[in-house]
């Protein structure tokens, strides 16, 4: 058995490739410090290289490590490295396998003395823009030309006289200032109270309610502005209902009224000029304006006067449109005269046919007709019985001549009594009936003569007629006849121009057969 040496010996330990040794190293490295906040002193920095990245040290007495700022963080920094400037910077570690270095690529520097005081205002503004404080709705505009400002600042500063030597050369508006420490212990409560009290003054009061808000502070140090990042602040300034400006520091500065505030000006000066306009240019544009709005106006007169040219050339004249209706109007009238009294002569005539119509339907005619065709009938029935008995009378003698000689016995001699006995029944019955037509007629007679008009006459009753014999029915067309002619049971009365005089009532003719005799009508002529 042969010796081996210790360091010959196999062992079961992985290999590892030297990327594969850095890759692991990096990923620990990543994992166990993913994010970390290191103090040191900026070690040299010679600002960004080409590329846009940054590379230094942070260093203290012990140790030190290298510090990578890319482009794009760097741009966003809001306090730029510098060569021994102390600072805690955040960011995560990672290793450099090309040099077998670890290094902190960092997000975000601050000063380290200042760390603090940004932990807590980093936390404040997180919690006040998650109650939607900060929230871009809530802002409202401002005022265009507001009549009274408010002023929360100091009193003996440049920032007041920097806002009213603003606004007087702008356009000059009455400012009403709540004067306020701007730092200090008691400084945030005072511009607290100095927002509420504004909002709570009465409108139309001793003391102007303010139609807009400034407040405003000059530039300083984080701890300086301190003041205005506190919460009783932040919060006084969201539950004014005036519209705010914030104006505290320079533009580099923010604080946290900056961002509850309806607009952020970058100076007290820009606060001064958002707050009012300029007056001159108020001026020339409500001159510009006005020069416009004239111009349009005479250019659309002149454009409608225009219109209104070409309308008219377009338009008939007045007496080109009132020629046709007029000549149509002079025709319909001599048409109108000739209708009229063919319209009156057509009502004439039929007028007269009814009136012929009425006199030929008249009781009295119709009674006569009726009275001529009973005593026809009646004649007619009376001659025809005559004739009937004779022929029966006749037959009845030819019969008996002829029976005669056959009737000789006892039962001839009934037969013969019991046939006259027949015939005269059959006389009886003739003259009977012939004397119940007779009455029926009669009666007939006396209800014609009842509802005769003469009847009526005979109670007392005149019956009126005009001089053309229509009868009258009022006294507009009594007054409207020359003559009236009354007629009473026993005669006429004519009234009228001439000499009144009685005329004697016409004697009743009894009409002939088939003949109608005098008309009894009320319409009578």
């Amino acid at each position: 058995m042969s010796d081996i040496s210790p360091d010959s010996q196999p062992s079961n330990a992985p290999e590892w490739s030297v990327s594969e040794l850095s890759g692991a190293l990096k990923r620990t490295v990543e994992d166990a410090f993913g994010y970390v906040r290191v103090r040191g002193e900026i070690s040299g920095y010679r600002g960004p290289v080409a590329s846009g990245h940054a590379y230094f040290a942070l260093k203290d007495e012990g140790a030190k490590i290298d510090a990578v700022i890319w482009k794009g963080n760097f741009a966003r920094l809001r306090q730029r490295p510098e060569e021994g400037m102390e600072v805690i910077a955040h960011g995560r570690l990672t290793t450099f396998p090309g040099k077998s270095s670890y290094q902190i690529i960092i997000d975000r520097l601050e000063p380290a003395g200042l760390g603090a005081l940004m932990a807590l205002l980093e936390e404040r503004r997180r919690k006040l823009a998650a109650e939607g404080l900060f929230d871009e709705g809530r802002k409202r505009s401002l005022p265009f030309l507001p009549r009274v400002i408010g002023v929360v600042t100091s009193p003996t500063g440049a920032v007041i006289r920097d806002i009213l030597h603003r606004i007087t050369d702008r356009f000059p508006r009455r400012v009403v200032v709540w004067p306020v420490r701007v730092q200090g212990d008691t400084s945030a409560a005072e511009i607290a109270n100095a927002i509420a009290g504004f909002d709570a003054l009465p409108a139309g009061g001793t003391i102007p309610r303010p139609d807009v808000l400034i407040v405003a502070r000059g530039g300083g140090s984080l701890e300086d502005l301190w003041s205005f990042n506190e919460e009783i602040v932040v919060r006084a300034a969201a539950a004014c209902s005036i519209p705010l400006i914030s104006a505290v520091g320079h533009e580099t500065d923010w604080t946290l009224i900056d961002h509850v505030a309806d607009r952020r000006a970058p100076t007290p000066t820009g606060a001064a000029e958002m707050a009012v306009p300029v007056k001159a240019d108020l001026f020339a544009n409500l001159h510009d304006l006005g020069a416009r709005l004239t111009g349009h106006a005479l250019r659309m007169i002149e454009r409608r006067r225009q219109d209104l040219r070409n309308l008219g050339r377009a338009l008939p004249s007045g007496e080109a449109l009132l020629a046709t209706p007029r000549q149509k109007l002079d025709l319909a009238a001599g048409r109108l005269v000739h209708a009229l009294t063919l319209n009156t002569r057509r009502h004439h005539q039929r007028y007269d046919a009814l009136t012929r119509r009425l006199l030929t339907q008249s009781p009295a005619n119709r009674l006569d007709r009726s009275r001529d065709r009973f005593h026809a009938v009646a004649e007619r029935l009376e001659a025809s019985a005559r004739i009937a008995l004779a022929r029966k009378r006749e037959a009845f003698a030819g019969r008996a001549a002829q029976l005669t000689p056959l009737l000789l016995s006892r039962r001839s001699e009934a037969g013969r009594e019991r046939l006259q006995t027949l015939a005269g029944r059959l006389l009886q019955a003739a003259a009977t009936r012939t004397s119940a037509q007779r009455e029926r007629l009669d009666r007939f007679a006396v209800l014609l003569e009842a509802y005769s008009y003469q009847g009526v006459l005979q109670r007392g009753f005149a019956l009126v007629r005009d001089e053309q014999g229509r009868p009258i029915r009022n006294v507009a067309a009594a007054q409207a006849a020359a003559s009236l002619d009354l007629q009473f049971a026993d005669g006429h009365f004519t009234v009228g121009k001439g000499t009144a005089a009685p005329t004697p009532s016409p004697a009743k003719a009894k009409p002939k057969a088939g003949q109608a005799g005098p008309q009894p009508s009320l319409f009578d002529d």
